[in-house]
């Protein structure tokens, strides 16, 4: 009996145990997984994904000399042309952006006076440190033009009066030579009350007897003859094309096309420069907005002279081809007297207007 009870409790306490290690196993099935401490670890999105991805833009802004510019404003626009950052560039005329998302990005940079320089749209990448190229701000043109302050009447009055008591050696007019780069403009009175006044000068009318004795010892226009009646003829045409050419190009034609009839002394730059800007005025004038314009003013004048010279010069001489002679002469005349405007008169011009003369 005994080992009956020993063999039972055997089988009572092995089934217990397996029944035990049954339900737990049973009981482990059933269990939620725990959680993994990876997953702890790692955030789902933040700042420090961004802040690895991160993007800069420098760069440096420069003026036409090539020197740093303080104080630009920088702005950093999105792809939508909306502005995302402003900033200054600094003592060194640099700028720099940090910390950006990758982005398609555009650099817009200004100054006062300056004109405005906006680069392409470019693709920033992940991490990249974008340099841009030197940016050079150039003097706007609103900048640069003549300002005039003060009573126009009275100015244009004042600019009259400083051109008729311009003379070489105290005695030839040197009229139509501005010294001050930028003198205010003539208006339409002033332009032909100068205009008259050169007409009328006592020079000028030695000066046109002058051409005409040349004209006469070279025989020029056969078709008057000689003498003192091909004399008179002569002289007669020289002061009809002196008084239609000052007329029409320096008042009639410069109040219509709003340009300024005076050559503009530059006295700076090499010798080179200062004379292809003589020869260019020719053809070039500054119009009463301070804008340089092609002369209309100076080239219809010669022309239109010219064409009107077909009433009075002999048959023989008349037609397209005096038209065409005259008005490029004349063209020419204009050319050479700019070369002796910018090289030589300002020295022996009474008269001349102190401070600073020339372009500055």
């Amino acid at each position: 009996m005994g080992r009956n009870f020993r063999a039972t409790f055997i089988v009572i306490v092995f089934g217990s145990v397996t029944s035990v290690f049954s339900l737990a196993a049973q009981d482990d099935l059933a269990l939620p997984d725990a959680p993994q401490r990876a997953q702890a670890a790692v955030p789902s999105s933040g700042n420090a994904s961004q802040q690895v991805g991160a993007a800069s833009i420098i760069g440096t802004v420069l003026d036409k000399n090539r020197n740093v510019l303080q104080g630009a404003r920088i702005t950093l626009s999105g792809p939508t042309g909306s502005a995302l950052r402003t900033l200054e560039s600094g003592d060194n005329g640099q700028f720099s952006f940090s910390g950006l998302p990758p982005d398609i990005y555009k650099v817009t940079v200004t100054a006062p006076g300056m004109n405005t320089y906006a680069s392409h749209t470019f693709k920033l990448n992940a991490g990249e440190f974008h340099m841009l190229p030197p940016i050079t701000l150039s003097v706007s043109e609103v900048a640069t033009s003549v300002t005039v302050t003060g009573n126009k009447a009275e100015l244009a009055e004042e600019q009259l009066h400083i051109a008729v008591q311009q003379r070489i050696g105290g005695v030839i007019p040197n009229f139509y030579s501005s010294y001050d780069w930028n003198a205010p403009p003539m208006e339409a009175k002033q332009k032909f009350q100068l205009g008259i006044r050169s007409i009328i000068d006592p020079v000028s009318f030695l000066s046109v007897a002058a051409v005409a004795g040349a004209e006469q010892y070279h025989n020029v226009f056969p078709g008057y003859g000689g003498g003192i009646e091909g004399y008179g003829k002569r002289y007669g045409a020289a002061l009809a094309n002196h008084v239609s050419g000052t007329l029409l190009g320096r008042a009639v034609y410069p109040s219509i096309f709003r340009q300024d009839p005076r050559y503009f002394y530059k006295g700076e730059g090499s010798i080179r420069s200062r004379a292809l800007y003589a020869i260019s005025a020719a053809v070039i004038a500054r119009s009463d907005d301070g804008q340089w314009k092609p002369n209309y003013s100076r080239v219809l004048g010669h022309f239109s002279a010219a064409a009107i010279s077909n009433l009075y010069y002999p048959p023989s001489d008349r037609g397209g081809s005096l038209i065409v002679f005259n008005g490029l002469a004349g063209i020419g005349g204009d050319a050479l007297a700019n070369l002796i405007r910018e090289f030589v008169l300002k020295g022996i011009t009474s008269h001349v207007p102190k401070g600073p003369n020339g372009q500055p």
